[in-house]
């Protein structure tokens, strides 16, 4: 032993799921494995963390609307696009700094559930792939998770339009 600790003298493991130099395991084994090694967590703690900072984007994004409403002279309806964009510019920014996923990884569904997240998963998707070209690298994976989002708004908003039309609503 070396400063306490054990000193491999072969590269030989005497474990049964250790065999000719790979793991030899089941897809059982190892889930059994994980879950034991598996921190522990609190979900109470998680919502908390979730809704402290969903609600910390939230206002930050009406901090930004009213700011545009006061300042730029916009209505209410008139700010909320450029809102929208401000919010998303901030998420790819912290994005591209490693802050957001560090954000995510403690907060948890509070800063994926908004647009932010939304963003967050696209331009890392982006920066991830980025070495393999703008069409089949960016392009292709920067979908692979956003690209169902996008097929189920753009469903939903036909069947709802296809709603109001049948019923002749008014917005």
């Amino acid at each position: 032993m070396a400063g306490g600790l054990p000193v491999a003298t072969s590269t030989k493991s005497k474990s049964p799921l250790w065999k000719d130099g790979k793991w030899n395991m089941s897809e059982q084994q190892y889930q059994q494995i994980a879950k034991k090694r598996e921190p522990a967590r609190s979900v109470f703690t998680n919502c908390i963390r979730a809704f402290l900072v969903g609600g910390t984007i939230c206002i930050i994004g009406q901090a930004i609307s009213q700011a545009l409403v006061k300042w730029a002279h916009m209505t209410k309806e008139e700010a909320s696009g450029p809102t929208v964009c401000i919010l998303i510019f901030i998420s790819v920014v912290l994005t591209s700094f490693g802050v957001y996923d560090k954000l995510a990884q403690w907060a948890g569904a509070g800063s994926a559930v908004p647009v932010t997240g939304f963003a967050n998963s696209m331009s890392s998707a982006a920066m991830e792939h980025r070495s393999e070209g703008l069409v089949l690298g960016v392009g292709a994976n920067m979908f692979k998770l956003a690209g169902s989002v996008i097929v189920f708004g753009t469903v939903a908003a036909f069947f709802v339009a296809l709603v109001y039309l049948i019923f002749g609503l008014k917005h």
